[in-house]
């Protein structure tokens, strides 16, 4: 069992710049490949980004290229995700997802092993 918990959400007016952090606990965290994903109101869940078990490789979802970066840190049992240049539309409840083994670049909801509560991200314009 893998527990996960994320922080760092909430308001910021757009074009400024959030940092989440999921914190993960239970089971030796760099056996997992880790992903991002958000679900807006009325919205299904979808995929933002993944990361490969040492951090080396990294995808994205076109709509954050350029302005998300996903990042872990396995000695802290930590992922992270840098949001830069917020718009409206990034307005989401965002959670962390993780996936025990190698196989990591995976950007569907039932890929994935174990999920965090979440966190708001709310941008104004």
């Amino acid at each position: 069992q893998v527990q996960l918990v994320e922080s760092g959400g909430g308001l910021v007016q757009a074009g400024g710049s959030l940092r989440l952090s999921c914190a993960a606990s239970g089971r030796t965290f760099s056996n997992y490949a880790m992903g991002w994903f958000r679900q807006a109101p009325g919205k299904e869940r979808e995929f933002v980004a993944a990361i490969s078990l040492i951090g080396r490789s990294t995808y994205y979802a076109d709509f954050v290229k350029g302005r998300f970066t996903i990042s872990r840190n396995n000695a802290k049992n930590a992922l992270y995700l840098q949001m830069n240049s917020l718009k409206s539309e990034d307005t989401a409840v965002y959670y962390c997802a993780a996936r025990y083994g190698s196989n990591w670049s995976l950007q569907n909801v039932d890929q994935y092993d174990y999920w965090g509560q979440g966190t708001q991200v709310t941008v104004t314009s």
